[in-house]
């Protein structure tokens, strides 16, 4: 359908009623008079393209087009469903089939077999693991059971490049509401009301940031979508960006009418060349249509959007650091006060808000206030996105409500540990958090329980660790990551995490005095109370965490020389045990550093102060003879 402007909120609501068979029986009451019979639709979200998903879509369209299908079936790629550990996931509506692992090989059977045939490729279908059982529809997999979609109400349903999907599900009517039902005052009470926080780090009230950003007068004022999301094993912007571009866009304009601002600008990684791609869409579409502009829907209010590309720099997630880079400064952060709200880009007025919690204004908008403050806990309302990743069985995107218990994410979701190991820590907050242990997996998350275990809410980085994980190798390996993003401006940050790597470092080599401990503990306590930024001030939790909880294994290095895990490679040893070894002189000849010796037939013996923890021996010997000590 041709993109024409929208003059009024009037004219909006005819709109939605004239495009709403374009999403057919995709979402709950869709128009019974959609176009087409079936619609497939195929992940198009970063994750699911790396694995060939336009090439599904080109093949499916290839087979349905042999197959004559071509004016009763349609088939659109759309944002992440989020279960990202079975994609590329195709699913087929209105049946509610939904098929894993696909690949551009399967489009011919998907065709004839299930579009054809009315019957089901039961090969790709979700198979429960414990039950060996195949599960047909979506809402049947225990990986969504347990889920409620409100910032990824979008992603996996509608076509991100094709603004008129998004009207159909809803979009703009948020906008329209505020346009001409409230004052700018009138939607920071609403959004006040709401007990909607910040999602991107420490759980700010949004409608609080607005406020301070609306009271201070200024011709000029600004609106950031922070979209730099750099936590290791993170995703959830990218992919609400990915999924679904035009719910943060109208975020931002109703931010804008509430505080009085007329530009708005997304910093986003140049990293995520996909959401980039489809915001660039989004927002041309949106000019087309009115929604981006001037005097949006005859309500005298302008407002626009521009890109602005981050060059990956983690501490430009800090929003003063992300004002700086927009500036064409160096991105380091500055001292507060001033808060970016009474002077932030170029000096005016400016609020900063993240992807996801964007996305949630135009649904609580639309939804109401009851809807939303019935989700979630007391103190933290709705839903929370998070991206779990690691040592687990279903790595993907989950959003469930505040208050929601890590067992539940962890084994009732995410399926449990791979390989059946056992559980031993999750770490929450990415590189700034902490690690929470099995003591703590039936702890409602919310933002005060989180820190109140010496760990944090964050971005929504979930990375579970199982035995087989050293927990002083973790804290080494978050505090080179700190180091390497560190801007270097204030010394607390630049040095004293320096310092602590060398003391982890020590403890890894098994070069530690008895008293480091101490030091540890000491240090890191004065980075956290002295840093500049919250990268520094959160820079040691990873650090306290695993010694407050893993107080053992941390004594284990330091006294024993020894890791429980076998991944402190100086701390370990490979042992040819002489009552199984059968002389048959495997390790000998594959060892790299020629420091095995023995005769055919004969015990060997691993010379200790040449090996150099390779593995090899442990790897090619067949009668289970080598030991990791």
């Amino acid at each position: 359908m041709k993109l024409e402007k929208i003059e009024s909120f009037d004219a909006l609501k005819e709109r939605f009623e004239a495009v709403r068979h374009l999403l057919g029986s995709r979402v709950e009451g869709g128009d019974p008079n959609k176009q087409y019979e079936r619609e497939v639709l195929v992940c198009g979200g970063t994750g699911c393209v790396s694995s060939d998903s336009f090439k599904i879509i080109e093949n499916l369209r290839l087979e349905i087009d042999a197959c004559g299908l071509s004016t009763k079936v349609q088939v659109l790629k759309t944002g992440c469903f989020g279960f990202c550990e079975k994609g590329p996931i195709v699913l087929i509506q209105p049946d509610n089939v939904f098929y894993v692992q696909v690949t551009p090989d399967d489009a011919a059977d998907i065709v004839r077999q299930h579009l054809v045939g009315n019957g089901r490729v039961v090969r790709l279908l979700y198979e429960e693991p414990l039950l060996k059982k195949k599960i047909e529809k979506s809402r049947d997999i225990p990986f969504y059971k347990k889920q409620i979609r409100i910032a990824l109400r979008n992603c996996g349903v509608i076509n991100p490049e094709n603004i008129l999907e998004y009207i159909a599900a809803d979009g703009f009517q948020a906008l329209g509401k505020c346009l001409k039902e409230l004052t700018g005052p009138q939607v920071i009470d609403f959004m006040k009301k709401s007990g909607l926080r910040g999602r991107g780090g420490g759980g700010f009230p949004t409608g609080l940031k607005w406020e301070a950003a609306a009271r201070f007068a200024s011709e000029e004022k600004f609106i950031i979508c922070n979209a730099d999301e750099g936590d290791p094993g993170a995703f959830m912007d990218r992919s609400i960006l990915e999924g679904d571009p035009c719910s943060v866009l109208e975020a931002m304009t109703i931010a804008g009418y509430a505080i009085g601002a007329s530009v708005g600008y997304v910093y986003i990684r140049a990293e995520y060349p996909l959401a980039i791609q489809r915001l660039e869409i989004a927002i041309e579409q949106a000019r087309q249509i009115g929604m981006l502009g001037k005097n949006i829907m005859n309500s005298g209010f302008d407002f626009d959007i521009e890109l602005k590309f981050g060059a990956g720099a983690f501490v430009c997630g800090e929003e003063t650091a992300l004002i700086q880079s927009i500036e064409g400064c160096r991105g380091e952060p500055t001292t507060k006060p001033p808060f970016p709200a009474e002077s932030g880009l170029w000096k005016v007025p400016t609020c900063v808000n993240n992807v996801e919690t964007l996305a949630n204004i135009p649904a609580i908008f639309t939804r109401g206030l009851d809807w939303f403050t019935s989700i979630g806990t007391d103190k933290s309302k709705g839903t929370k996105v998070f991206a779990l990743a690691g040592k687990i069985n279903n790595v993907g995107l989950v959003e469930v409500p505040m208050g929601t218990t890590l067992r539940e994410i962890i084994y009732d979701i995410g399926g449990g540990i791979r390989g059946g190991r056992e559980f031993k820590a999750v770490q929450t907050g990415g590189p700034s958090g902490g690690c929470i242990t099995k003591e703590n997996l039936d702890t409602p998350i919310t933002y005060e329980n989180l820190t109140a275990i010496g760990s944090m809410m964050g971005s929504g980085g979930m990375i579970v660790m199982d035995d087989s994980d050293c927990m002083v190798n973790i804290s080494k390996f978050y505090l080179e990551f700190t180091l390497e993003e560190s801007c270097g401006k204030c010394t607390p940050c630049r040095i004293g995490n320096k310092r602590l790597h060398e003391m982890l470092t020590a403890i890894t080599e098994g070069k530690a005095d008895k008293d480091i401990m101490q030091r540890l503990s000491a240090l890191g306590e004065t980075i956290k109370k002295t840093s500049l930024c919250g990268l520094g001030q959160s820079s040691p939790n990873p650090v306290l965490s695993t010694m407050k909880f893993f107080k053992d294994e941390y004594l284990e290095h330091i006294i024993d020389h020894k890791c429980r895990a076998g991944v402190c490679k100086n701390l370990m040893q490979y042992v040819i045990i002489s009552d199984k070894c059968v002389g048959c002189t495997a390790c000998a000849r594959n060892c790299p550093q020629n420091c095995i010796s023995g005769k055919v037939k004969q015990p060997h013996v691993i010379d200790q102060t040449k090996c150099i923890k390779c593995g090899i021996c442990y790897q090619k010997c067949k009668f289970g003879a080598i030991e990791i000590r």
